[in-house]
C-alpha cells in the first residue's frame, strides 16, 4: 500500500488507488493523521499518515467520488459522488451512518454547516440540497440555478448560503426557510460559468471566479458587486481568502497564482507556474500558500514576497486537490496519476 521515498519531504505515497484517477482529498480537522481520498474508481478511502497498515474503504458509490468533507467537529465525513448520492460516515465507529439522496445529477461539492451536522451539496442537475445528517433527514432543496451548481458554501457564521453555477450567476439563500435572497448576475458580474467561490471569515464578502478569467467580490448582505479583480487571462480554478489578513489568492489556467490586496482590489504578487494552477490553500497560521498544478508539482509560496519557497515533486500527472493536516505539519495532494502523497511542511508553519 505504501511506497517510501528517499526524498526527505515525502512522508509517504499512498498507491492503493491505482484503479483510477484521484479527484479529492480532505484532512480531519481534529485528528492530525486522518486523511480521506476519493476518485474515479467509485471508491474512497480513509487512511492515516505514517500508519500504512490501516485503511478503511468508503464503499457503496456507483460512480466517481467527486468530493469529500469532514464535519467541523471531525466526527463525520461526507462523500459525494457522480452517482448523485451523499454518504455520511461515522469516524469513531468506522461505519456508514446514512446515505442521502435526492439530486438527479452528480454531486459537484459537499460542505458542512460550521456549527452542526447539516450538509449542503450542489448538483449537476442545477439544484442544491441540504440534509440533517444526525437524523438522516432532508431539509431543503434550493432551486433556481439554470445549470450545474459548481461551487457553494455556508457563510462562516452559518446564517447564509452562497452558491455559484455554470449559468454565470451566484445565488444567496436563507438556509432556514430555503428561500433565495439575492441573484447576482449580468454586468459587472461574470460572463461565463462560475468555477469557484470563497467567503470571508467575517461572512461579509463572497469572492467568485469564472471560466471567463474574471474575479468579483460581492457584498453578501446586499448582493451587490463591490469590486472586480482583473489580471487573469484564463479560467479561474481555485480561490481563497487569507484567514487573518486582507489578502485573497486566485489560481488560473493561465499558469498564475495571484495574491490580491483586497483593501485596494489590486494584485500584490503574481506567482508564475509551469502550467495551470488547479488548487490552492492558505496554510493555517502562516503567510504561506500551497498550490497544486497541472504539471504535477505542489509549490509553497510566501504571500508577502511572492517567492516560491518550496517545490514538491513526484506526481506524474495533474494535481486535483490538496489539503493540510490539522496540526499543519503535513500537506496531502492527490493526482490524476492515481496516487496520494504526503509532504512535510512543519517548517513553514
Amino acid at each position: 500500500m505504501i511506497l517510501h521515498n528517499s526524498n526527505e519531504n515525502v512522508v509517504q505515497i499512498i498507491a492503493t488507488f491505482l484503479l483510477g484517477e484521484l479527484y479529492t482529498t480532505a484532512c480531519s480537522p481534529t485528528d492530525a493523521t486522518l486523511v480521506a481520498t476519493g476518485g474515479g474508481d467509485d471508491r474512497g478511502f480513509l487512511w492515516k499518515i505514517n500508519q500504512g497498515d490501516w485503511a478503511f474503504e468508503l464503499q457503496g458509490h456507483q460512480d466517481s467520488v467527486s468530493s469529500l468533507a469532514f464535519s467541523t467537529d471531525g466526527q463525520l465525513l461526507a462523500s459525494g459522488g457522480f452517482d448523485g448520492l451523499v454518504k455520511v460516515w461515522d469516524i469513531s465507529k468506522g461505519e456508514l451512518k446514512c446515505t442521502l439522496d435526492g439530486p438527479t445529477g452528480g454531486i459537484e461539492w459537499v460542505r458542512w454547516h460550521p456549527r452542526g451536522h447539516l450538509i449542503l451539496a450542489g448538483s449537476e442537475d442545477s439544484t442544491v440540497w441540504m440534509w440533517n445528517a444526525d437524523k438522516s433527514a432532508y431539509l431543503h432543496m434550493f432551486s433556481g440555478h439554470g445549470s450545474s451548481v459548481t461551487c457553494g458554501d455556508f457563510t462562516p457564521d452559518g446564517k447564509v448560503i452562497c452558491t455559484g453555477s455554470d449559468d454565470a450567476t451566484m445565488r444567496i439563500w436563507n438556509p432556514k426557510i430555503g428561500e433565495n435572497i439575492h441573484v447576482v448576475r449580468g454586468h459587472p458580474y461574470h460572463n461565463e460559468g462560475l468555477t469557484c467561490l470563497t467567503i470571508s471569515s467575517d461572512s461579509a464578502l463572497a469572492l467568485t471566479g469564472s471560466k471567463d478569467g474574471s474575479v468579483h467580490a460581492v457584498n453578501i448582505s446586499t448582493g451587490k458587486v463591490v469590486s472586480s479583480l482583473s489580471a487573469h487571462s484564463d479560467s479561474i480554478e481555485c480561490i481563497g481568502f487569507a484567514v487573518s489578513s486582507p489578502l485573497a489568492a486566485t489560481g488560473s489556467m493561465d499558469k498564475k497564482l495571484i495574491i490580491w490586496d483586497m483593501q485596494h482590489s489590486s494584485p500584490r504578487c503574481t506567482c508564475d507556474h509551469e502550467d495551470g494552477v488547479t488548487s490552492l490553500l492558505w496554510l493555517p497560521g502562516s503567510r504561506h500558500i500551497a498550490t497544486g498544478c497541472v504539471d504535477g508539482k505542489v509549490r509553497l509560496w510566501d504571500s508577502l514576497s511572492g517567492e516560491c519557497v518550496k517545490i514538491f515533486s513526484g506526481h506524474s500527472d495533474a494535481i486535483q486537490s490538496i489539503a493540510v493536516s490539522a496540526n499543519g505539519d503535513f500537506l496531502v495532494s492527490v493526482s490524476l496519476d492515481g496516487t496520494a502523497r504526503v509532504f512535510e511542511i512543519a517548517e513553514f508553519r
